[in-house]
C-alpha cells in the first residue's frame, strides 16, 4: 500500500506513458502489474486525454521483480544519462551565448 502522501510527494509518480518512456516497458506489462494488484494507479485526465497515474516506488518494486534488478538499474542509468546530456547541451548553448555576448562588449570597450 502507498505510504502516507505518497501520492501528492513530487516526482513520487508518474503517467503510465513516461513509465513506457523511462523503464521501456510497454502499456500491458503495467497493466499486468495492476491486475496484480503490484501497482497501485489512479485514473487522471489532463486537457480531455485520460492516462493512468502509478506510483514509481511500486512500479520500480514490479520491473525489479519481473525483470531483474539488473534490468531496472540499466533504465535508469540511460533515463539518467539522457537527462545529463540534454543538460550539457543546454548549457553549452547558454556558454556560446555569454562568449559571443563577451566578445562584443570586449569590442566595445576597447575603442
Amino acid at each position: 500500500m502507498a505510504e502516507y502522501g505518497e501520492w501528492n510527494r513530487k516526482g513520487a509518480t508518474l503517467s503510465d506513458k513516461t513509465a513506457r518512456k523511462e523503464y521501456k516497458v510497454d502499456q500491458e506489462f503495467i497493466i499486468k502489474g495492476i491486475e496484480a494488484g503490484k501497482i497501485e494507479f489512479r485514473y487522471s485526465s489532463l486537457w480531455g486525454s485520460p492516462f493512468i497515474r502509478v506510483l514509481r516506488r511500486q512500479l520500480e518494486e514490479y520491473i525489479a521483480a519481473e525483470l531483474g534488478p539488473e534490468y531496472l538499474a540499466n533504465a535508469k542509468s540511460k533515463t539518467e544519462l539522457k537527462k545529463i546530456k540534454k543538460e550539457i547541451a543546454e548549457l553549452q548553448g547558454k556558454l556560446s551565448a555569454l562568449l559571443a555576448r563577451k566578445a562584443e562588449l570586449e569590442k566595445i570597450l576597447d575603442k
